[in-house]
């Protein structure tokens, strides 16, 4: 490593009061990023250091936090020194005792937990909580003031801190990018991010490449790259890379500062053009390469081993330090090489000089309101759903696509946002195939790159975003809603698949977040499914996967939120309702075929409202007595097979009490006491009855019913047909033939299952039996489905 910095050319910003200043606040935070990891007691080495002074498990990383502490302190020197409004996402996986350490050093830790005081007191509380039983996580978590993102989930932090930029015009979002994650597909993909910044409307991002050369074990792919053909990739691109390489502090602290400098310059520049001049062409936006050792500042050799510098110094540098008296006495030479007498005074408050560079107020990293999108966050301005709705004079005789429908909501909310731009669309290049073109009229698809005269509905401030990567996708929407604004992402069903992890993980960060009263509620991240599995009898099996409901409800009851609306309206009423909602994860899946219409607006409400219910209009219940068999639905195509197997009941078996019960919100099929929207035993017997056979027709895969209901009184009664792996290119009607959701296969479940009907109920089987036959050579001769199929239509 060398000594010499790269930036060259450039005076020196430093005097050398603000140099040595800058200098103590990182060594201070290097202090407090060691003291986390290792003391539960004796903060300031007030006495020698003792082993019962060392928490009996050593957990976190070192490695990474030296470089995390440098940005830190000169990023406050840049907001202090311009003024600049500043949200940093840490991407590092496990910097977590850095950006503590840096949050508590300007105080906004103290503020957020006053009983973690700026004191030797409260130095200690800040030590012995740190990966400790009831303490918080050795990564940057929602419990770390001023943080968006979770340092578990590697590969997200660019796509992240774009999300955070856009439509926040005023605010300079730095992201450091560590050298494991720079590996990652989607941090890959987010490069690309900088060809849908608007310099008008948006905000700036300066990516922050932290290589100090290793991963957990293994040499960083980009570390080892020649720098000139690290310059050239990152210059192909988009971005202007300013390089900072040493190991010499005074060095590194000059050149970083005339980095830092230089960039904000280069920013400024930019969107005073775009701004003020009317520039139109694509900017080239600077971003910093930071070269340190690894471990930085800590233990050169251990046991004879190099450390520092190298993969050794990723976790816990000496790790026998309450058992081994000379490991013991290299930590206290470790952290007494930082001087904290020089430090802290010793009541255990920084000095003057190490806060000398440290901004005030809502400036502070750890105080940035964008970090706490909810005191940001405005009521979306929803309009009546009225306007929208589709007419029902006649049950089933009508059809829209849903999703069509939904399209012209989607429009007139962007048009209402259009003055304070904080609202977003964002899909993988599937907008308008999924319906949703509406929105075209109203703003155009983000894009800053040269256009084509082929091209439509392209702009420099559209507010609809597409990018052939569901990771850009979600890492965007996450940005965007964690720093106080509403989306929605739409998604061919199948693909949501892609970002199970990132869902995971925002899942698992609102969870927390709703338990910290500090956290401010933010609005919820929106998914809308569609192109789904029972309309892609077209692209065939490949695309055919429902299983995306099935990993968000295992996760956090209280987060998750899934809704199969069965028609237009109440699609609309769903969607009212989510785009309201706060601190959920929820998920729409709908179709974009066209699709009859059942129930009027005021009824999909209603219906939306209890989120189960039987539909009266479709049963042939007798009101003295349960009905013989429940058939029960959720989704689109589900719905219309009940319907009509309902209806071939009707005519062929009259005598036959049946009961139709549709399902909106999955989690009322849930115990009540397993999640919020989850049904009484009581009210789910009511509904399903107690010891009947219920036929449920489900859009996605079975056992997840069963999993839902195996605690309800009737569960042995209880038979799903839903997708069960077999698809190809087909028909439409050979999909749930296929898959046994068909209309005749569910009244053959009905002669199956209800006491003494089999045997009156012979001939009826035999014949949907037949029409299933029937189906398969007329398909195969026709390509397409059966007249009685294609042209049904509901007669109850």
């Amino acid at each position: 490593m060398t000594d010499a910095p790269t930036v060259t050319g450039l005076p020196d910003r430093l005097g050398e009061t603000e140099l040595a200043a800058l200098d103590a606040h990182w060594r201070a935070a290097n202090y407090l990023s060691v003291g986390q990891i290792y003391l539960q007691a004796n903060p300031l080495l007030q006495e020698p250091l003792r082993p019962e002074h060392i928490k009996p498990r050593l957990l976190g990383h070192w490695g990474t936090s030296p470089g995390l502490n440098l940005v830190y302190t000169h990023l406050n020197r840049l907001i202090a020194t311009r003024g600049v409004e500043t949200l940093c996402v840490w991407g590092p996986g496990h910097g977590g005792p850095a950006v503590l350490a840096g949050s508590w050093l300007e105080g906004s830790y103290t503020e957020t937990y006053p009983d973690v005081t700026r004191d030797r007191a409260g130095m200690e509380r800040l030590f012995r909580q740190f990966s400790f039983p009831g303490g918080v996580p050795s990564h940057v978590a929602p419990e770390t003031p001023g943080s968006i993102h979770e340092g578990g989930e590697l590969g997200y932090s660019l796509a992240h801190a774009f999300g955070a930029a856009f439509d926040h015009p005023h605010l300079l979002v730095a992201c450091v990018i560590g050298d494991g994650e720079a590996e990652t597909g989607p941090l890959a993909a987010s490069w690309h991010s900088n060809k849908f910044l608007d310099p008008v409307h948006d905000g700036a991002v300066l990516p922050i490449l932290h290589l100090n050369g290793y991963k957990i074990a293994n040499p960083a792919v980009l570390a080892r790259l020649p720098e000139p053909e690290l310059d050239d990739l990152l210059r192909g691109y988009g971005y202007e890379p300013i390089q900072v390489t040493g190991d010499e502090p005074a060095a590194v602290h000059r050149a970083l500062a005339m980095a830092f400098d230089t960039a904000l310059d280069r920013i400024e520049s930019i969107q005073r053009a775009a701004r003020r001049d009317g520039a139109r062409e694509r900017p080239r936006w600077p971003m910093v390469v930071l070269r340190t050792p690894k471990g930085w500042t800590g233990p050169r050799t251990v046991d004879g081993l190099p450390v520092e510098g190298t993969w050794r110094s990723h976790q816990v540098p000496l790790a026998e330090v309450r058992d081994n008296p000379e490991h013991l006495q290299e930590l206290e030479a470790w952290l007494r090489s930082y001087r904290p007498e020089e430090l802290f005074d010793g009541s255990g408050q920084p000095v003057p000089q190490v806060l000398s560079c440290v901004p005030s107020g809502s400036r502070r990293l750890g105080a940035v309101p964008y970090a706490n999108g909810g005191v940001l966050l405005r009521e979306l301005p929803l309009p009546a759903l009225e306007e929208f709705a589709v007419e029902v004079s006649r049950r089933g005789g009508s059809v829209h696509e849903p999703t069509r429908v939904l399209g012209d909501l989607l429009a007139a909310v962007m048009e209402a946002t259009a003055p304070r731009r904080d609202f977003r669309v964002v899909g993988p290049d599937e907008t308008a195939s999924n319906r949703l073109d509406a929105l075209y009229e109203v703003t155009g698809k983000a894009w800053q790159e040269r256009t084509l005269a082929t091209d439509e509905h392209l702009s420099r401030e559209g507010r609809v975003m597409e990018v052939l990567s569901e990771h850009l996708c979600q890492g965007w929407l996450e940005g965007y809603v964690l720093t106080g604004r509403h989306g929605l992402f739409s998604c061919y069903e199948a693909f949501a698949h892609i970002v199970d992890s990132m869902v995971n993980q925002h899942i698992k960060w609102l969870r927390t977040s709703r338990r910290l009263p500090w956290r401010r509620p933010v609005a919820s991240l929106n998914y809308l499914l569609t192109s789904h599995v029972w309309r892609q009898d077209h692209n065939g099996f490949s695309h055919q996967d429902p299983g995306f409901v099935d990993h968000v409800l295992n996760k956090s009851p209280e987060v998750v939120r899934v809704y199969l609306p069965p028609d237009a309206n109440t699609l609309l009423s769903v969607a009212d309702h989510v785009l309201r909602s706060r601190d959920y994860v929820n998920v729409i899946v709908a179709g974009k075929q066209p699709c009859f219409d059942w129930l009027t607006l005021d009824e999909a409400r209603a219906h939306c409202a209890r989120g189960a219910g039987a539909w009266a209009w479709a049963s042939t219940e007798q009101p003295d007595r349960e009905p013989d068999v429940v058939l029960a639905c959720a989704g689109d195509v589900p719905t219309q097979e009940i319907l009509a197997a309902a209806q071939l009941l009707r005519e062929h078996a009259p005598e036959l009490s049946v009961r139709v019960v549709n399902v909106v919100d999955m989690a009322r099929l849930l115990p009540n006491g397993e999640h919020p929207h989850g049904m009484t035993d009581a009210e789910y017997d009511t509904l399903f009855t107690r010891d009947k056979p219920v036929i449920f027709a489900y859009h996605g895969y079975p056992w997840l019913i069963h999993r839902l209901a195996y605690r309800r009184h009737g569960h042995a009664n209880l038979h799903v047909r839903g997708y069960k792996e077999e698809g190809t290119t087909t028909t439409p009607f050979d999909m749930v033939v296929r898959n046994d959701l068909d209309r005749y296969r569910l009244v053959m479940d009905v002669v199956d299952r209800v006491p003494g009907l089999g045997a009156r109920a012979v001939v009826l089987r035999q014949a949907m039996a037949d029409v299933r036959s029937r189906h398969r050579a007329w398909i195969r001769q026709h390509g397409i489905d059966l007249p009685e199929v294609a042209d049904w239509t509901w007669s109850g």
